[in-house]
């Protein structure tokens, strides 16, 4: 993984939690949480428009 062990992982880990403490940790978290669900959504919505399309003209094929 990126050549990150676990003891760099706990370094960045401490040194977030010292620059912006324990309470605000679950709000960071909660925003990047809402942030990955937001960009999952637009993907799979831009991913349907295209699909959307392809579906339409093979059923037009279909009926001539």
């Amino acid at each position: 993984m990126f050549g990150i062990g676990m003891p760099e992982l706990i370094i960045i880990l401490i040194i977030i939690l010292v620059i912006f403490g324990a309470g605000k940790l679950p709000e960071i978290g909660s925003g990047i949480g809402k942030g990955i669900k937001n960009f999952k959504k637009a993907t799979h919505e831009a991913k349907s428009e295209i699909e959307e399309p392809k579906e339409d003209e093979g059923e037009k094929k279909d009926k001539a």
